[in-house]
């Protein structure tokens, strides 16, 4: 006996989706989401990396300069798509208020500026939490027929709960000791991020904007902290490498924060937490070479 198999439908994108278009879209049909999945990807073939985006991205997030991308930055590239899967009428999660939990990355080699990438992104894994839903936006960078990049970003939809929800990889403990950097994070860092990446969802840009959405002061983005953490600890990254990020309390800007490492295992593990309460843990993350 055979089971049928959902189709798989691939739409490719010749440009880039607005991510400002999306996340207005987003809002306005937040209502009445609900259903499956849909099985839909998105492609767009022979993405070229600009040479002066990425030089402003490296210095944002203090990334090697050159021609090599830094371990998090193909993420910019698949984005727009992700954003136009959730913003889509058939995406059965709500955009507004959706929270980014958790970041896995695999590098397969080291890419560069000079080559073309087809960046495709589908969304999978609809499945209960105990505060709510997750789902798995995945991206996938291929050169050649050849996946070269990939990533999961996982999403949590807050609601009711179910108590027994599996659960998925536990973050590690957190590391101890003194800090080995120590960074001031500006008032305006989300703008200057937004700038690069083009995610202006309001949390991001400015008190006013971010109080309305329920946070007192504008957040930084946790692709900015995610990649400012992977790129400190070493060049390494940027070579075949997995890392996996867990994002824990939002960073309320101006603050400071200290980052603390242990290099000890055969993955590094590293945290992000706030300066003047070290019990503050923004994130976790672990990086294996």
């Amino acid at each position: 006996m055979t089971t049928d198999q959902p189709t798989v439908a691939t739409e490719e994108i010749r440009e880039s989706p607005s991510l400002v278009r999306s996340l207005v879209r987003g809002a306005l049909t937040a209502k009445g989401r609900g259903g499956d999945l849909s099985t839909r990807r998105l492609v767009r073939r022979g993405v070229q990396v600009d040479r002066g985006h990425l030089a402003d991205y490296q210095r944002l997030v203090g990334a090697a300069g050159g021609d090599v991308l830094p371990h998090a930055y193909p993420h910019l590239l698949g984005f727009p798509l992700a954003a136009k899967i959730m913003s889509d009428k058939d995406f059965p999660l709500p955009m507004p208020g959706l929270v980014h939990v958790e970041n896995a990355t695999t590098v397969h080699r080291t890419l560069t500026a000079d080559q073309a990438y087809d960046v495709t992104v589908w969304a999978e894994s609809l499945r209960p939490h105990t505060k709510g839903r997750l789902v798995d936006l995945v991206t996938l960078v291929e050169v050649d027929g050849e996946a070269v990049w990939q990533e999961t970003s996982t999403y949590l939809q807050r609601g009711a709960g179910q108590a027994d929800a599996p659960r998925g990889a536990a973050a590690p403990g957190i590391p101890a000791g003194d800090p080995c950097a120590r960074w001031r994070l500006a008032d305006d860092l989300g703008r200057r991020y937004a700038a690069v990446s083009g995610d202006v969802n309001p949390i991001h840009l400015h008190p006013l904007t971010a109080r309305a959405m329920g946070f007192p002061r504008a957040i930084a983005h946790g692709m900015w902290t995610g990649a400012r953490t992977i790129a400190a600890l070493g060049p390494q990254s940027t070579g075949p490498s997995r890392s996996h990020v867990w994002f824990r309390k939002p960073v309320l800007l101006p603050t400071t924060v200290d980052l603390v490492v242990d290099r000890s295992g055969s993955a590094q593990v590293a945290a992000l937490r706030a300066t003047k309460d070290p019990e503050t843990i923004h994130l976790v993350a672990t990086l294996e070479a």
